[in-house]
């Protein structure tokens, strides 16, 4: 795959997710773009890639854990 086009995707992913309304599906979203990202910073040997985007798909990750684990009130 060539690592342009997976940089581009996953460009699209994130810009997608700002437009969404419900919060987790902006989180899921948001959260594929920057597992692609990761990969694409492997591809491409940037750690600073990999870094910031490993640190959004965790906070993402732990948002929607805690969304889907709440008690009802």
């Amino acid at each position: 795959m060539n690592a342009e086009i997976l940089g581009y995707f996953a460009m699209v992913l994130v810009g997608i997710s700002f437009l969404l309304k419900d919060v987790v599906k902006l989180r899921l979203v948001n959260a594929a773009g920057a597992i692609c990202f990761v990969i694409y910073g492997f591809l491409i040997d940037s750690n600073p890639v990999i870094g910031l985007n490993l640190f959004v798909a965790g906070v993402n990750a732990y948002y929607i854990w805690k969304s889907r684990n709440q008690r009802p009130q």
